[in-house]
Formats: C-alpha cells, structure tokens, sequence
C-alpha cells in the first residue's frame, strides 16, 4: 500500500455527505496469482502471457474482483470501516488494470439514512487520471449508540 489514510472506525453519526478516503496500491504479479489460487479463477488472460497476448487486451491484466477488492478494503478499513457490513455493490469495468499499474480506489459518502443506518458510497478506481472501475456500495455503518 503507497499512501493509505489510518485505518479504524467512522461511526454513522460522525459521517458527512462528500466525506471520502482513498488507497493506493500497485499490483503485482504476486497479488494476481494469489488472488487466481483463492479464487480459483485461473483465467490465462491473467496468467499467461502468450494466451493473453492474443486476446483484445494485447496482454495480461489482473482479475476485474482483485481491482474491486480495493474498494472493499478502503470500506471495511477506513470508511465507514471497522464493523462495517456489506449491503450491495454496482460495478462497471471501463479498463483494464495491467500488472505493475498503481491503481487509486476511492470511496464517498453519497447519501446517509440514519434511522436505517445505510450509507451509500459513489466508489471508483483510478489508474493515473484513467477511471478502470465505478460503481456504487450501499453499507450498513457502525454506530456509536450500538458498537
């Protein structure tokens, strides 16, 4: 991880509508076989080289769920984070993360509903100025009255 604000837990009521944090993280191979062993996605666009070659890509790229996963880390780690719980998740893929790339996931607090403690997050990932991923999480946050 490059530059990664402190992890802990921002309960609901200290949350404000445009609030957002961030992880950077350059992927490695290793990050992308270690995510084909647990996954047990073993795609050879991710894998192997002269497969991916001829595929539209040109080359390998890592796995769409390992670029997600770093949005569910920024979630779970930072914001809301700890005790958060996962409702549901949008994604749309716009590009492809290569191994090497430094890729940016970014989370916003989009709109709070305090009685049913929901947050909805707008979530995206970056590689340079280049969005590869969006989509929106709906979480149920960590509460000062009940954690």
């Amino acid at each position: 991880m490059l530059d990664n604000f402190p992890k802990g837990t921002i309960v609901i009521e200290d949350l404000e509508v445009g609030m957002s944090r961030h992880l950077r993280k350059q992927i490695t191979d290793e990050d992308i076989q270690m995510f084909a062993t647990v996954s047990t996605d073993r795609n050879p666009v991710h894998l192997d080289d002269a497969y991916a070659q001829d595929t539209i890509f040109e080359g390998r790229i890592a796995h769409g769920m390992l670029t997600a996963g770093l949005i569910s880390a920024v979630i779970g780690e930072q914001l809301p984070g700890h005790g958060t719980v996962y409702l549901g998740q949008t994604l749309k893929f716009m590009a492809p993360v290569r191994p090497g790339d430094v890729v940016r996931a970014e989370v916003t607090v989009e709109t709070i509903d305090h009685s049913k403690r929901r947050v909805t997050l707008a979530t995206r990932c970056l590689v340079g100025d280049r969005v590869v991923l969006k989509g929106e999480a709906v979480v149920l946050a960590p509460s000062r009255k009940f954690d």
